[in-house]
């Protein structure tokens, strides 16, 4: 009996959609493999900076920075129920327990139970996220059983901090291994009253860690908590969701300020946090900018452009900051979009000069458009030194032409031959790169300012008047008879 040709085709999607499921579950096995290597990779980096560890990481697994520092600074959130942490409400459960019998009493037990090992497994990733701790993860686990507490170590950037904490927990560590095999006598008591020490000088040093925090210090932390959690949200969303002891103090003026401060931006009453890479390395985060939702081209009168597109308030506050970091390149916000959606925000860079500082610094973070950014170097470099040489145009030509085929070589609908553009003979373009003409030529060039120094040097050191330095045959000859082959100075 045939197969029905309804059926048949619900086998083809079925089929399909179990192909994609392996895809994806191929991928997220890959990702996960990569980041278990990433996370061995760290324990066994020093005690210095996260931004030095995750640069270094970007350099090791060859991933951009922005991910690196993701993987470095990423922390569990704290886990709160109805704005209360677990211990909390494990105690409140318990003490509702107690007036409950038979099956209620056991389905309560079975809740307890169930959140106080979701719990674990949460101080758990508490741990394991700190990884300059992680050799020593086994020691912390018998000093620190508080998320609080956790969040303290977390935060601990410096390297004497973090040195003293390792210290702490090697000591004791090395005390409880002494101890283990050890029968009760005055060596096992001595041991026991020094670990009993070294446990208090630990949970000391823990709560020296930011033990004075300031009502504004709170409320930075829950503006921050707050803008980071939802995009886009308001002062006034901002107050109404601050703890009751803290609106007593705030006001929505006050909000606005500490964001300011914060390196919040505002637009239309709306707060955005951008990321801290704008500010630690704004060319790497600007090429993957551009590599993600930027163009880099050359118009048909062979001017290079380049450009940064993003939509909506969020994109409004990014290319602002982004501008404002750079120091250059031209805003044009709110613009009204093909589609008739959200207003469009876009940064775009005109001078040679701007262009050729943003192409030298960004080319190195390039993962897509590096050869887009080299032909347009290359642009600036003829236009700017060498526009008069006779093969000037010839290659300018060619360098539109180039660009335009690597912005579009994906489409195959695109029309190149409306631009006489030879897609066989693309490869012929790019190996009729100039630079190495312009080297020799940029070399030659220099060579003649050195000699023009030389006689400069000649014309102070022998004050030479205008009848010596009528001609440049004269210069050439007092250039060679005090600058010789021989070497000497002649008397």
């Amino acid at each position: 009996m045939g197969l029905t040709k309804q059926t048949a085709e619900e086998l083809r999607e079925k089929s399909e959609q179990l192909r994609m499921l392996a895809d994806k579950q191929t991928q997220i096995e890959t990702e996960r493999d990569e980041l278990l290597e990433m996370k061995s990779w760290l324990t066994l980096q020093d005690l210095g900076g996260d931004y030095d560890v995750a640069t270094n990481m970007s350099k090791h697994f060859e991933i951009p920075l922005n991910k690196a520092l993701d993987v470095v600074e990423k922390y569990p959130r704290e886990y709160l129920i109805d704005g209360e942490d677990v211990p909390s409400v494990v105690k409140s459960l318990r003490m509702w327990r107690r007036d409950l019998k038979g099956d209620f009493r056991k389905r309560a037990s079975t809740t307890i139970d169930t959140l106080i090992n979701a719990y674990s497994s949460h101080i758990d990733n508490c741990i394991k996220s700190i990884y300059w701790v992680g050799p020593y993860e086994r020691p912390l686990r018998m000093l620190v059983t508080k998320e609080s507490d956790i969040r303290k170590l977390h935060s601990l950037k410096d390297y004497e901090s973090r040195s003293k904490a390792i210290d702490l927990l090697a000591k004791y560590w090395e005390g409880e291994l002494d101890k283990q095999d050890l029968p009760y006598n005055k060596e096992y008591a001595r041991l026991s009253k020094e670990l009993k020490t070294t446990k208090k000088e630990f949970k000391d040093f823990i709560k020296s860690i930011q033990n004075n925090i300031t009502t504004q210090d709170k409320l930075d932390n829950h503006i921050l908590k707050s803008v980071c959690d939802m995009d886009g949200i308001s002062g006034r969303q901002i107050f109404d969701t601050l703890p009751t002891k803290l609106k007593k103090y705030t006001s929505n003026k006050m909000i606005s300020k500490s964001a300011h401060r914060l390196g919040i931006t505002i637009i239309d009453e709306e707060y955005f946090k951008l990321p801290d890479m704008i500010k630690k390395d704004v060319y790497s985060y600007t090429a993957a900018f551009i590599d993600s939702d930027g163009y880099i081209t050359i118009d048909k009168n062979c001017n290079p452009r380049i450009g940064l597109v993003a939509t909506g308030n969020r994109g409004k506050a990014f290319m602002m900051e982004l501008h404002k970091e750079l120091g250059f390149g031209r805003l044009h916000l709110d613009q009204k979009s093909p589609q008739d959606t959200r207003p469009v925000n876009r940064l775009h860079f005109y001078s040679q000069g701007d262009i050729h500082k943003l192409l030298t610094n960004c080319r190195d973070h390039f993962r897509m458009k590096g050869p887009q950014a080299d032909r347009v170097l290359e642009l600036v470099r003829i236009k700017k030194y060498h526009k008069k040489q006779e093969w000037a145009k010839n290659r300018l030509t060619e360098l539109f032409k180039l660009v335009k085929w690597h912005n579009h070589q994906d489409n195959k609908n695109y029309d190149f031959a409306k631009y006489e553009i030879d897609i066989e003979n693309i490869s012929k373009l790019e190996g009729n790169c100039k630079n190495s003409i312009m080297d020799a030529l940029e070399s030659i060039a220099k060579s003649v300012d050195d000699a023009i120094d030389d006689l400069e040097e000649i014309v102070e050191e022998y004050d030479l008047d205008e009848h010596d330095w009528s001609s440049v045959d004269d210069a050439s000859d007092y250039l060679f008879e005090h600058k010789g082959p021989q070497g000497d100075e002649e008397e």
